[in-house]
Order: structure tokens, then C-alpha cells, then sequence
């Protein structure tokens, strides 16, 4: 199994690709400001899924991805914040909500699915992931 298998991966990308879109745009203090840390927490979301899917003990794939969770959060707080300062739409807004809901759901999935799975070879941990999370 492959890394760009997992589901959860490639909606957190797709997810980080949109956020950039929108905030590339945005003037300078704007960008230094909300901006760069609504990226690197929406960036952070893959990147952890990635750092933990190379590792080969479960615990430490388990560990990323509590991290990666924990971007998932950070990244709703930033979106919220650049909504309620009128950089990001409303609907714009709720439509992230939506996705980061349904990365949340498949993260957790992934999760539990690492943990249940921790007594088989590396190999078998993420086939069985990749069934849970699609």
C-alpha cells in the first residue's frame, strides 16, 4: 500500500491546495498574519499523516496522526478567524467545514484502524487502513 492510497491523504491535500488558493491572494499583512498560519496548520494536516505512515511502529503512526488531528483543528480555528475578519466568504467557509468534518471522520477511522490492526506486519496495517478509510 502507498501513501497516496489513503484516502484521508488526499483530501487533506486537496483541502491545503484550496486554503493556498484562496490565501495567495491576500495582501501582505493579511498573509503574514492569518495567512501563513492557516497554511502551514492546513499543511500540516498531510504532512503528519505522510511523517507517520513512514514510520514503522504502530505507536508512531498512531502519534502522527493524533498530530495531523490536531492540524485539523488548528486549521478550523484559523478559517474561523479569517471568516469573522471578512477574508474568507461565508460559504466559502462552511464548505471547508464540510471537508474538514469529512477528513475528521476518515482520520479517526484511520486511527482506530492502525491501533486495531498493531499485532500484523506494517504491510497488512495500512491495506487494512486503506479499506477503512474509503
Amino acid at each position: 500500500m502507498k501513501l497516496d492510497e489513503l484516502q484521508v491523504y488526499n483530501l487533506s491535500m486537496e483541502l491545503a491546495e484550496k486554503i493556498w488558493d484562496i490565501v495567495i491572494r491576500w495582501d501582505y499583512f493579511q498573509k503574514d498574519t492569518i495567512g501563513k498560519q492557516l497554511v502551514r496548520a492546513a499543511d500540516s494536516i498531510a504532512s503528519n499523516l505522510s511523517e507517520g505512515f513512514g514510520r514503522y511502529h504502530y505507536k508512531e503512526s498512531v502519534n502522527f496522526s493524533y498530530y495531523s488531528r490536531g492540524s485539523l483543528f488548528e486549521t478550523k480555528t484559523w478559517l474561523t478567524k479569517a471568516t469573522n475578519r471578512k477574508l474568507i466568504q461565508p460559504d466559502s467557509f462552511n464548505s471547508f467545514m464540510e471537508e474538514i468534518d469529512n477528513i475528521g471522520i476518515k482520520l479517526n477511522n484511520y486511527i482506530k484502524s492502525i491501533g486495531r490492526t498493531s499485532n500484523q506486519p506494517p504491510n497488512e496495517i495500512r491495506r487494512a487502513a486503506a479499506n477503512d478509510s474509503a
